[in-house]
């Protein structure tokens, strides 16, 4: 099979890897909307659909710069290594999402890049970071990003808990419609910080594509990889991302609508500028420590689902090893239709 064919595989396996990130981050984006029941899983995919285009639209390319350099192996070579590594990200968002855990998109794609990478062309073969010209970069950089954005994920969601708790400590029933229309607010926010920060990372890899075959000199791309990226992360949230809405809805701590609206806006709030300082960030990650700073910010340590956090934890420990060891399986493969 010749380079063409392999380019071609490599571009449907991105998009792929979109789908499967649909699964796990584009559904909580919708995940405390619909578990709350303020809207029916229906309209809510609708509403996220838009926002997930919006995003990638308004907020630029910083994200996807950053993805589409970690690789740094000779252009004859990056296909089979970035094809690989989507390989790799792409089943084990399969098999985490089969599972119902909201493991990071982020750390199986970075993953899988990392392994093929380094068996390809060793050590060199990646770009380690963390900061070049004053922005993250690279591996390290990404890995930073991650941490920082969990930790604060849970923390702007703890304080402003207690803030809305205070607020609202003499307020009655009457706040319930206004209360539900703001998560109509913050959940389309958090679907648009979404497709600002995933769709970029689809993005930045189809760049990356085609820098390595010839057929782009920059890291930019058409207009129709950026809404076709976009469409994909939608697809996966309507196909298959109820079992994460569920985790993420009920599973770590009950939630009520008052709980639903500070988790997206806090997560909405940290992704967002995630996106604009070009942090990959999974959302996955800062959704679900937003519901356990929900859960303790309420005084509520026995009613967080801690078995459910211990496995979430255990999946993004090992979601990067085993993103590897499946994109270096896959190698040989990628080799071979390069």
């Amino acid at each position: 099979m010749g380079p063409d064919a392999g380019f071609i595989l490599a571009v449907g396996m991105a998009l792929a890897f979109a789908t499967t990130n649909g699964f796990h981050d584009a559904a909580n984006a919708i995940a405390t909307l619909v578990a709350t029941r303020v809207a029916r899983p229906l309209p809510a995919v609708a509403m996220a659909a838009f926002f997930n285009m919006l995003g990638p639209l308004l907020v630029g390319s910083a994200v996807a710069n950053v993805i589409g350099t970690i690789v740094q192996v000779p252009g004859a070579q990056a296909v089979a290594v970035i094809g690989a590594g989507l390989t790799g990200a792409v089943a084990w968002n399969v098999f985490t999402w089969w599972r119902g855990l909201p493991s990071s998109s982020s750390h199986a794609l970075i993953g899988g890049l990392v392994g093929a990478a380094v068996v390809d062309g060793g050590l060199a073969a990646v770009n380690w970071g963390p900061v070049a010209s004053g922005h993250l970069s690279g591996v390290l950089g990404v890995l930073l990003g991650l941490v920082v954005a969990v930790v604060l994920g849970f923390g702007v969601a703890l304080v402003l808990e207690r803030v809305v708790l205070r607020a609202l400590r003499r307020a009655t029933r009457r706040v319930g419609p206004a209360i539900g229309g703001g998560q109509w607010f913050t959940s389309g926010a958090l679907a648009l910080s979404h497709g600002s920060n995933d769709a970029q990372k689809t993005i930045g890899i189809i760049a990356a594509l085609f820098v390595a075959t010839g057929r782009s000199a920059t890291l930019s791309v058409p207009l129709w990889v950026t809404l076709l990226a976009a469409t994909m992360l939608t697809l996966g949230t309507a196909l298959g991302g109820w079992t994460i809405v569920r985790t993420i809805g009920r599973r770590i701590f009950p939630l009520r609508q008052l709980d639903g609206l500070v988790s997206q806006g806090s997560s909405a709030s940290v992704i967002l500028m995630s996106s604009i300082v070009g942090a990959p960030v999974s959302t996955s990650q800062v959704v679900a420590s937003s519901v356990v700073g929900i859960g303790i910010g309420r005084r509520r340590w026995r009613h967080v689902g801690w078995v459910v956090v211990r496995d979430i934890g255990l999946a993004w420990l090992t979601t990067m090893p085993a993103a590897a060891v499946l994109a270096i399986v896959s190698l040989p493969f990628w080799r071979l239709i390069s």
